[in-house]
């Protein structure tokens, strides 16, 4: 049976930005034809905490996924990134996914500690205390995208690719 799986980007919030790159990469990933699961992209979400949240959460109840990868830009950053948990004031919340496990195999991806201070880390926090308050057994991670040029494409794709196809068999 095929995974369900939902996947998340956001736009651009600056001016000057000609895409974020974790639209972008979904864009590469809607592509591919290959992958044998059932895929669900939610690309562009608004640059606010209260409406991107919204709307992922009503996706998630429309379309009761699998599992969700939110995805979100990480300009400082050089490799794909999946993040453990969030937090909102001195609450804590990580994915109940084993990140070792998921990034087994894949050539450059770090687990990281930080999620930031901007929407990406309300995004996934609200989504995994939606999840737990509700009590739904679906995995959730974040995976921060670093900026996307012609030299590292194929290699992020292909890491993605690995971790989506990992947290089917999750």
């Amino acid at each position: 049976m095929k995974k369900r799986i939902l996947l998340t980007s956001f736009a651009t919030w600056l001016s000057d930005q000609q895409s974020n790159s974790s639209d972008d990469l979904l864009l590469e990933v809607t592509k591919l034809e290959s992958l044998p699961h059932d895929l669900t992209f939610l690309r562009q979400l608004p640059v606010d905490v209260q409406l991107a949240s919204s709307q992922v959460i009503e996706k998630i109840n429309e379309m009761q996924p699998d599992c969700i990868i939110c995805c979100g830009m990480a300009v400082s950053r050089k490799q794909l990134s999946v993040e453990v948990g969030a937090s909102w004031g001195k609450s804590i919340l990580q994915t109940s996914v084993d990140l070792k496990k998921l990034v087994m195999g894949t050539a450059e991806i770090e687990i990281s500690h930080d999620c930031g201070k901007f929407v990406c880390e309300s995004l996934y926090y609200s989504v995994l205390n939606y999840l737990c308050q509700n009590q739904l057994t679906k995995c959730c991670i974040f995976v921060h995208v670093p900026v996307i040029n012609q030299e590292n494409l194929l290699g992020i794709l292909g890491d993605f690719v690995l971790i989506i196809n990992n947290l089917a068999l999750i």
